[in-house]
């Protein structure tokens, strides 16, 4: 196995690691929210356990999406299966603005016309017992996903679902110690925020992946790189029509045309181009790179 494929692997295994302990945090979260929620009469655990149950089906997406997106390239998929990852964070935002978002609101707003409803809240050292544990229990899967060197298009969005979840625990700590002071609308205002904040993290995905499909390139430093990796060939005039894009997490294509001196052998030419491939595929770490050759113009003044 080659440094860079075992590189690659190590990364892949800590991005699986990740998503699988969301997984287990998120059951034992919906569970504990469950029981906080029917035990003391504080809402925001309702719209969390909404959150965390839409999260176990994000999660097992993105976790399903990860390994297919692993599979090799065929004859249909000639750039592999990358994009697997991208269609599985838009489908998963779609679930988090369409559907939790929709149903938190749905559960909230009316209180905040009825904020009395909540006054039989009990239990709130309780509440906050769970909230507390909750926090450690999503910090655990956010710092492993962290550690990674490198992230796909599933483990960030998986690390923006974790984030969100705390941002929400926040809110819910808050709610609950207002609660316990007598402010029950806070816990409608509260329910409101966790279902704002759901919508923010669809919305983000959304915007983040929607680019990945439709074939986005990579940034200005890579492609200052493959012209200074290509010019720096011996035999090789110049570059141009250099164009890339994403394919996969972190996987780019990319077509360039190298010019070489008028008459050159077409041995030469292509050991040239098969050096340019090489260099710039260990480099830059792109994986599809062709290479064209042309003769040098001589532009007449």
């Amino acid at each position: 196995m080659t440094p860079k494929e075992q590189k690659n692997t190590s990364t892949n295994t800590a991005e699986a690691r990740g998503i699988k302990l969301a997984l287990v945090a998120y059951a034992i979260l919906v569970v504990l929210q469950l029981v906080a929620f029917y035990s003391t009469g504080i809402l925001v655990f309702y719209a969390q356990a909404l959150e965390m149950l839409s999260d176990i089906m994000v999660s097992t997406f993105f976790l399903l999406s990860f390994y297919w997106s692993r599979k090799p390239a065929d004859e249909f998929h000639m750039f592999g299966h990358g994009r697997a990852q991208n269609v599985a964070a838009m489908v998963s935002a779609t679930i988090l603005v369409f559907f939790v978002s929709l149903e938190a609101f749905r559960e909230a707003v009316p209180k905040l016309y009825d904020a009395q409803g909540v006054s039989s809240a009990q239990n709130t050292s309780y509440a906050l017992f769970v909230i507390v544990i909750g926090m450690v229990i999503m910090a655990i899967p956010s710092i492993d996903i962290l550690r990674a060197k490198s992230r796909g298009a599933s483990a960030k969005a998986q690390l923006v679902a974790l984030l969100k979840d705390e941002v929400s625990f926040v809110a819910a700590l808050i709610a609950v110690v207002l609660v316990g002071l007598g402010y029950y609308v806070a816990d409608a205002i509260a329910s409101v925020f966790v279902a704002s904040v759901i919508a923010f993290g669809g919305f983000y995905l959304l915007k983040d992946n929607v680019h990945h499909l439709v074939g986005r390139a990579p940034p200005k430093n890579f492609f200052q790189a493959v012209e200074a990796t290509a010019k720096s060939v011996e035999g090789v005039l110049g570059i141009h029509n250099l164009k890339a894009e994403y394919v996969g997490p972190n996987v780019v294509q990319a077509s360039l045309h190298v010019e070489v001196d008028n008459g050159t052998p077409i041995e030469v030419a292509d050991r040239i181009a098969h050096e340019v491939e090489k260099k710039v595929g260990e480099l830059t770490h792109c994986e599809y790179c062709l290479i064209h050759v042309d003769p040098k113009v001589v532009r007449l003044k």
